[in-house]
Order: C-alpha cells, then structure tokens, then sequence
C-alpha cells in the first residue's frame, strides 16, 4: 500500500539570508483506478488509505449505488511498480446482480484530479443526478453554538494535516456534535467520498440527522454528494458558489459556509439552526 505520507530534502530560505536544508512530511497522492465488473470506470489522485470507503463513495455520489447490499465485493488487483511491488493502486467493484453498471455516457475518459471532483465527466447534464433520498423533510435541528465549534473539532482531529499541512477533511457529526467519521485526503471530494463510503458500507445510509462538515470550500461536488448520500446539513469553512447554494436550495438542504467559530453564514434552509 502506498504510504499516507512521504518524507522528502526540501531547501528552506529565509529573507535574513538563512538557507538550510532539511527533510519534510508530504501528503501522499497516487493514482488509483477503478474497475466496474473488471471494465475501466475512471482513475482518480488520492491520497492511499482508506480506499474502499472511497471507492464506495465514489459510486454512490455517481448514482451507481445507495445501499450496501448493492455492492457485492472490492478487491485490490494488479497493479505493480517498477520494482514489481504491488502498489494497491487498482480496485475492482462487483455489483449485485440487476444493479445497472455505469452508463458509458458517464464514464470518465480523463483522469479525475486531486482538486476536481466533476472533471472528465461525459456532459454537464451528468453532472446533476438524481437522489434515492430527500434531504427536505429531514427535521434535524443544530444548536448554533454546536455548529459553529465543529470547525476546531474537525481541525483538532486531523493528523494527517497536522503532519503535512497539505490536505483536506471532512468530518460526519451528529446534530450534537458527536464525530462519527473523518477522513482525509489531498482530494476535498475523496474525503467526503471516504466518509460517505464508510457510512454506506456500514449500512447508514441515508444519514439523516447528521452534519457534513469540511475543511475548505463548499463546492457543488460536494453539496451533489452531501444531498446523494441523504445529508441534510453541509458547513464549510470557506465561501460556497453560486451553484451550489442553488442545488441547495432546491434540495432543501442546509448549507453553511464561512464558519469560523464566532459566526458563520447561513444560504439555505436557516431554520434548523437553533440560534
């Protein structure tokens, strides 16, 4: 498996003048393909780790799959460096028979960067998908003072971060504040794809009553996969766009962004938050 983290020589400059050259902590990133039934689906940059939860994510935000016994088996397969060691960089899935396989209008004919969780996607109208679960009718109310400290929670619980300074979260919390799952990754669209793979895979979905909350941006590829996997309350510590608080809107999901431990913005759906 590859490493989570890679230690490399770096050169540090200094404006008084200092150079000195020391060894640093990188975050991990690799590729990794993914095969549906043994067919090419895509292959995205993550950071190594916890891969089948991403893996499981990642079909369930596509709108492949929704509930766990959906999802037969994940296996590594071959896969080999130049050493010829196993490098763990090739999932194949196997789906329940009857599930439909990825259309081939939907399949990624580019590789899925680290910073991009829609990129190589056939057309824009793939994009939007519909949801086996309603975000709307949930009735989950979030105490204010609750909300706005699961940033730090969120901050305090990652280590990965804390070694390499170069990767996002994404944390699943209760309406109390209680985490249930954080992943991390180089990817802001892995973590949340590890995390909702891990709740698939533990037969949670949808996760109703909960709280998404990440690390950086509250992009329309995440609220895409917040509303996918039945989430009704995403927050974020940067701006959202455009886009996503109008898929927000029309999903009646709560989306928060700019949460930053005093305050925070609210751009759909305020009243589950219990001011």
């Amino acid at each position: 498996m590859g490493r989570v983290t890679r230690r490399g020589q770096i050169t540090k400059f200094r404006i008084d003048g200092t150079v000195t050259k020391r060894e640093d902590v990188l975050a991990g990133e690799e590729p990794l393909e993914i095969r549906v039934g043994g067919r090419s689906f895509t292959v995205t940059m993550r950071t190594p780790g916890d891969d089948f939860d991403l893996v499981a994510g990642f079909l369930v935000s596509e709108g492949i799959i929704w509930e766990p016994g959906q999802l037969v088996s994940l296996r590594y397969c071959a896969g080999v460096d130049d050493s010829g060691q196993q490098t763990f960089n090739v999932v194949d899935v196997q789906l329940r028979p009857g599930t439909a396989l990825p259309d081939t209008s939907m399949e990624r004919h580019v590789y899925t960067s680290s910073s991009c969780g829609i990129c190589g996607t056939a057309s824009i109208e793939a994009v939007r998908k519909s949801s086996h679960f309603s975000v709307g009718d949930d009735d989950v109310r979030v105490p204010l003072l609750t909300l706005a400290g699961l940033p730090e929670q969120l901050r305090q619980e990652q280590k990965v971060f804390d070694r390499t300074g170069g990767v996002h979260a994404a944390g699943l919390f209760t309406a109390e504040g209680e985490l249930l799952c954080l992943r991390e990754d180089v990817g802001r669209h892995n973590a949340v794809d590890k995390v909702v793979g891990w709740a698939l895979r533990a037969g949670m979905l949808p996760l109703r009553g909960t709280v998404l909350q990440v690390s950086g941006r509250a992009s329309f590829e995440l609220v895409q996969k917040a509303q996918l996997a039945g989430i009704p309350v995403l927050a974020a510590v940067s701006a959202p766009s455009s886009l996503s608080v109008e898929l927000a809107r029309d999903a009646g999901m709560t989306l928060v962004g700019f949460s930053r431990g005093t305050s925070l913005n609210c751009y759909s759906s305020p009243e589950r938050i219990l001011a």
